[in-house]
C-alpha cells in the first residue's frame, strides 16, 4: 500500500509549481506556500533557455509540452560576441533549430500556475520557521499563523532558503561577480540599431575584465547585465540606485572608452537598474538525509547563471522527487533515493558554473567564450546538441 504523506511545498517558483503539478496529476495533494502577495506582485526576471533533457523533460511529464510550445521563442536562440570596439567576433544567427528555446520567466510561471486547481497556492505566506514536533511531523510558522502538521516539507524557496538550515549549515557564498541589471523597452521600435546589435538571442560584449550581456526577451524587450569582478559591497557603495539617472551615468562611466554604439545599450535603458551579486553553494553540496525535510532547486544547489542550469535543474529536481514519491511505496525511502541521485547529478553542472564564474572576464575570458560558443554550434550541427 502506497503511503501518502502530508506534503508542504515552500515557494511557488518553477520548481515548487512543477512539483505541485506532478503530484496533483497523480492525486497526491500538497499545500503550496508563497511569500508573494499574489501572482503579479513582482517581476519574475528575464528569459530562460529550457534544456531538452531537464526543463523540457519535466514539462513533458507534467503534460505541458503543447502549452510550452505556444510561449517558447525558438527564434531567439542566437548568440553574438563583440569586443569593446563593437567589432563582431562571432555570430550564430541561425539557431532556431536548436533544442534550448527561450521563454520568459513570467510566461513560464503563468503556464505552471494555470495547470493547478484554483486555490492551490496560499499567497502572502512568509515562512519564519519550521518547527519539529515530537511525533516526527513539522509545523510551519508564518507571520500570522502556524500551519501543520506536515510529514514532508519541501524547500523550494530559493538561494536564501528558510528550510535549508534544518538539513545543512552551508550558506551561499559570494562568487566575486556582481551584475548590474538594466532593461530596454520596445527596442525594435525605439532603438532599431540596438535591436540589430543584439540580434535574435544574446549579445556578449567583453573587454577590460568586464562585460555587457544583453538578452532578447519577449515583447521586444532587452534585458542587460553589466558584469564586474568586484568586492561584495561595491555596487551599493558606488551607485545611487534610488536615482536611475545617476545610476545610468555611473554605469556608463564604468565602460569609458567603449564604442558609442555599445554604450547606447546603457543610455537607452529604462529606470529599473538594480544590483545582482552572484552567490553559489559549494560544488557538491549535500546533507545527511533527515526524515521529513528535503530541498529542490536553488535551495539545494544555487550556482552562477553561466550555463543556464538553474531553472532546468530545479524543474528536473521536482520531476524526479515526484517520480520517486509516486513510484516508491515508502515516501521516506523515496526522498532518500531522490537526494542521492540529485547530489550526483548536480556535481558536473555546478563545477562548470563555478569554473565559468572564476574564469569569465579574465584576461582570457573572451577567448574562452568564443571557444565555448563555437563548440555549441559544432555539436548542434552534428546533431548531438549542446552540452
Amino acid at each position: 500500500m502506497i503511503q501518502i504523506p502530508r506534503i508542504a511545498i515552500i515557494g511557488a517558483g518553477p520548481g515548487g509549481l512543477m512539483l505541485a503539478r506532478l503530484l496533483h496529476l497523480d492525486g497526491i495533494p500538497t499545500a503550496l506556500f508563497e511569500r508573494d502577495a499574489h501572482a503579479l506582485a513582482r517581476a519574475q526576471g528575464g528569459t530562460l533557455d529550457l534544456h531538452a533533457d531537464s526543463g523540457q523533460l519535466a514539462l513533458e511529464r507534467a503534460g505541458l509540452t503543447d502549452g510550452f510550445r505556444l510561449i517558447a521563442r525558438y527564434e531567439d536562440q542566437g548568440s553574438r560576441v563583440y569586443d569593446k570596439t563593437g567589432a563582431l567576433l562571432f555570430a550564430d544567427d541561425k539557431a532556431a533549430d536548436g533544442d534550448r528555446p527561450e521563454v520568459d520567466r513570467t510566461a513560464l510561471r503563468e503556464l505552471l500556475l494555470a495547470s493547478l486547481p484554483a486555490g492551490s497556492i496560499r499567497w502572502d505566506h512568509v515562512l519564519r520557521e519550521v518547527q519539529a514536533r515530537e511525533d516526527g511531523a513539522y509545523d510551519l510558522v508564518f507571520d500570522d499563523e502556524t500551519v501543520g502538521p506536515f510529514d514532508l516539507v519541501v524547500g523550494a524557496d530559493g538561494a536564501w532558503s528558510r528550510v535549508r538550515p534544518l538539513v545543512s549549515a552551508y550558506k551561499p557564498q559570494y562568487s566575486g561577480l556582481t551584475f548590474i541589471e538594466f532593461g530596454i523597452d520596445a527596442v525594435d521600435e525605439r532603438h532599431p540599431a540596438l535591436s540589430r546589435l543584439v540580434g535574435r538571442g544574446k549579445a556578449d560584449i567583453q573587454g577590460d575584465g568586464r562585460a555587457l550581456i544583453v538578452q532578447r526577451n519577449g515583447d521586444a524587450h532587452l534585458r542587460g547585465y553589466a558584469i564586474f569582478r568586484v568586492p561584495p559591497d561595491w555596487a551599493t557603495t558606488t551607485f545611487d540606485f534610488a536615482s536611475p539617472a545617476s545610476a545610468r551615468a555611473r554605469l556608463a562611466a564604468e565602460f569609458e572608452g567603449w564604442a558609442p554604439e555599445v554604450l547606447d545599450l546603457i543610455w537607452a535603458s529604462n529606470d529599473q537598474i538594480v544590483p545582482r551579486p552572484i552567490h553559489a553553494m559549494p560544488v557538491g553540496h549535500h546533507w545527511p538525509n533527515r526524515a521529513g525535510i528535503t530541498l529542490i532547486g536553488d535551495a539545494a544547489h544555487v550556482m552562477s547563471p553561466f550555463g543556464g542550469e538553474g531553472v532546468n535543474a530545479a524543474m528536473l529536481d521536482a520531476a524526479e522527487l515526484a517520480r520517486h514519491l509516486i513510484e516508491d511505496g515508502n515516501w521516506k525511502n523515496a526522498v532518500r533515493a531522490y537526494e542521492t541521485a540529485m547530489f550526483a547529478r548536480l556535481v558536473e553542472p555546478a563545477e562548470q558554473a563555478a569554473e565559468a564564474a572564476a574564469t569569465e572576464f579574465s584576461h582570457i575570458g573572451l577567448e574562452l567564450t568564443l571557444r565555448h560558443l563555437a563548440g555549441h554550434v559544432r555539436l548542434r550541427r552534428e546533431g548531438a546538441g549542446p552540452s
